[in-house]
């Protein structure tokens, strides 16, 4: 039998321990893009929902804890839970054309209740694994997320003619613009290195054009304490099971369903990825 091939680009496995230096910029990337796409995701989801700025504030340090915590628990694992891999937990932007609509339909405390609902559906998913994990494969992932992605993308577009007033109107355009080309460039002519750092680079290229446009208050970033907790304005949940309520939550189950699918797949092919040697996909650790 031929040797298997060994992928010698790979620096450290999961069982090794890097050095500490290597290991905090590591950590400085995976925390800069989890910031990134949670104050995206939020704010899209607070402003578009009609929700007051103590709201954006609320969900965005509850994500950060949450996500944060679960960074944690996949990189260490314990028992069952946690994967062992260094593993982004972020919120998921195909929520946001879900979430926005229950926010106008019932506001904060139904938005909760359809979230914690719908989340059922990937502890059965995940209990039944092995009995979809050939029919869950990358390609069909792919494709079901693309679909959800695809209703996001109206409701982005439609949030950028939503700028200060006096500014340029084609400020938003052009900002929106160059990140994308900055990010797309760096993915698709940079060096292995340098890809890693393509959507911070891009947000740091937007944020800086943004600054002679009058779109980014710096003022804000000076005032904004850096440290300590928002003022609770969770509005509980509203099981009242009304026909919003039922009218909405198929919706929220299918993007859960999307997300854990890619969830699913995101960790198999990290596994295939993560070692010298290939190995077998251990499916215990994808539950």
């Amino acid at each position: 039998m031929a040797a298997a091939q060994v992928n010698e680009n790979i620096l450290y496995q999961p069982d090794e321990s890097p050095p500490h230096l290597a290991s905090l910029g590591h950590g400085f990337q995976m925390i800069m893009g989890m910031l990134a796409m949670m104050a995206a995701t939020t704010s899209i989801i607070a402003r578009a929902g009609g929700q007051p700025d103590s709201y954006l504030s609320w969900i965005f340090f509850t994500a950060l804890a949450v996500c944060g915590l679960g960074a944690i628990l996949q990189t260490v694992r314990v028992w069952r839970f946690g994967s062992g891999y260094a593993l982004s937990v972020i919120t998921a932007t195909p929520f946001i054309a879900v979430c926005i609509t229950a926010l106008l339909a019932g506001g904060p405390a139904m938005l909760s209740s359809l979230i914690a609902v719908s989340a059922l559906v990937q502890f059965a998913l995940i209990s039944r694994l092995s009995l979809l994990r050939r029919i869950i494969t990358p390609a069909v992932a792919g494709t079901v997320l693309m679909l959800v992605a695809a209703t996001v993308i109206s409701v982005v577009l439609g949030r950028l003619p939503d700028t200060p007033e006096g500014t340029p109107q084609a400020a938003a355009p052009i900002i929106a613009s160059v990140t994308l080309v900055v990010v797309l460039g760096i993915r698709l002519f940079a060096s292995g290195v340098w890809q890693q750092w393509g959507p911070i680079l891009g947000i740091l290229a937007g944020c800086v054009l943004a600054v002679p446009f009058g779109v980014y208050d710096l003022q804000n970033l000076i005032d904004a304490p850096w440290i300590g907790i928002p003022p609770i304005v969770w509005a509980g949940f509203d099981f009242s099971l009304g026909t919003a309520f039922w009218a909405l939550l198929p919706g929220f189950v299918i993007v859960n369903l999307a997300v854990s699918i890619n969830s699913i797949s995101d960790t198999v092919a990290i596994q295939q990825v993560a070692w010298r040697r290939p190995r077998a996909t251990d499916f215990r650790v994808v539950q």
